[in-house]
């Protein structure tokens, strides 16, 4: 029998698995609180076109929305013209072009775009996935989950930047749902925002964690939220009073996270999920083994050594995996390209900096980025499998996506192709194709949701309490 099995989504490879996706359109989410939606469409007396957006108003920003445009004349080609702009004024924008059909309506979910723009073919939510900052090595991220990014769509006469306005819309994407509890957790020692469903409970706990960046990200614990868990986003540097940068980590500081979350009266146990990305990735898989009451993992391009920083519990201290600037390439745009930069952790004398997995009693979700250049993600999910299996524990799954970077994010988010490494100090290469990139992002939350609600519904095999 294979140590290890893997399913590759979009593509064919051996005996993984093809996954088929299918981005049709969600039922009209719940209206939120606190805000009103922008106006769907407007148009003024010389804008005969109008836009639509299904559902109206507003949709969730891990949602499909469909657009069209009305009005146009009978095979027309227009330019549709999409943007946003960030919390700190950054714009990001992207264009497509399109021809109406022969009544003069013109619906992404059923036209393809042409060629010569952001991307061509049938992209029903191409407007979203494909926005680019104007700025270079910028990355998309919301930071306050309460208020709605804003999308404004333009349709513009011809295919050239230039031509006539003939509509324009706007369109809200939020993120935090109306009956959704947002609340500051200051518990100890941890600093975190705790997302509880509406309802009264319990609800399957999960701790999200994410990497290099530091600070307090909500963002994709609020999305999850909805989808009945309840999340904590945790923040473990960069923030308040915690560590200013990343020297050195404590575990005991994420084990009260865990002992907060076990406690609280709306968590259902018997063990909590923990979901982590990049450096979060090994944190979370620390975690998982020497901590209690962890009963899922699921990393997402992460890595199986210690990275970054020391880390300790109790009398244990894990030296951060070596690195080899030598090893750092040029790519041919001029940026830094770190794949290689990392030590081989099987290869380190004693594996001082391999993180014990095989202590861990819970199971094991890998999501890979097959085109990930921060670091070999998929070779780390892979050992990871071999390594737990030699140990007699449960085969973890793994999930690998052609032409995936190393930022998986929540649906619809722009692809982040390179931006600023903090430990680096200079932009670095992530990897990713858009389009590939796009496909993984919607799949992957699936995958990740369904992982949570099979192991966390509380009819699984309880968690067993380490010695």
């Amino acid at each position: 029998m294979a140590l290890f099995a893997f399913r590759l989504v979009g593509a064919t490879l051996g005996r993984c698995r093809l996954t088929r996706l299918l981005l049709t359109p969600s039922r009209a989410a719940r209206r939120c609180a606190g805000w009103r939606p922008q106006s769907s469409a407007f148009s003024t007396s010389r804008m005969e076109a109008g836009v639509k957006f299904s559902p109206a108003g507003w949709t969730f920003f891990d949602e499909p929305v469909v657009i069209s445009v009305e009005g146009l004349r009978p095979e027309q080609e227009v330019t549709l013209r999409a943007s946003l702009r960030d919390e700190t004024g950054e714009l990001f924008d992207t264009r497509a072009f399109y021809r109406a059909d022969i009544d003069g309506y013109l619906d992404l979910s059923r036209s393809p775009a042409l060629e010569g723009g952001s991307f061509s073919g049938l992209e029903p939510m191409g407007l979203l996935w494909s926005l680019k900052p104007q700025n270079p090595f910028r990355r998309l991220v919301k930071r306050d989950v309460r208020r709605p990014l804003v999308l404004e769509l333009e349709v513009v006469e011809g295919h050239s930047a230039s031509g006539r306005l003939l509509a324009k819309g706007a369109h809200d994407r939020v993120f935090l749902r109306d009956g959704v509890q947002r609340i500051t957790v200051r518990e100890g020692r941890v600093r975190a925002t705790l997302f509880l469903p509406s309802g009264d409970g319990p609800f399957p706990g999960v701790i999200d964690i994410y990497g290099t960046g530091g600070g307090l990200p909500e963002y994709r614990a609020c999305l999850l939220a909805k989808h009945g868990f309840a999340m904590l986003a945790l923040a473990y540097y960069g923030y308040e009073d915690l560590p200013k940068n990343m020297k050195e980590f404590h575990l005991e500081y994420f084990e009260e996270a865990v002992n907060y979350m076990l406690k609280h009266p709306k968590v259902k146990g018997p063990g909590v999920g923990l979901l982590g990305h990049s450096k979060g990735g090994d944190l979370c898989v620390s975690m998982a083994s020497f901590l209690k009451g962890i009963t899922v993992t699921v990393t997402i391009n992460g890595c199986i050594a210690n990275v970054g920083a020391t880390l300790h519990y109790k009398d244990i201290t894990i030296p951060p995996l070596g690195f080899d600037v030598k090893r750092v390439k040029k790519n041919k745009s001029g940026l830094f390209d770190i794949t290689d930069a990392l030590d081989n952790p099987l290869e380190d004398p004693g594996r001082q900096s391999f993180i014990p997995l095989e202590k861990a009693e819970g199971r094991f979700l890998f999501i890979v980025g097959q085109d990930d250049r921060n670091w070999k993600s998929e070779f780390f999910a892979v050992e990871a499998s071999k390594h737990l299996q030699a140990h007699g524990k449960e085969k973890p799954e793994i999930i690998c996506y052609p032409g995936a970077g190393h930022y998986i994010e929540p649906p619809y988010t722009p692809m982040c192709p390179a931006s600023m490494h903090l430990l680096v100090g200079s932009p670095v290469v992530w990897g990713g194709e858009p389009k590939a990139h796009a496909v993984a992002q919607v799949d992957a939350w699936q995958q990740i949701q369904n992982f949570f609600h099979k192991h966390l519904n509380g009819k699984q095999d309880k968690i067993l309490n380490k010695l």
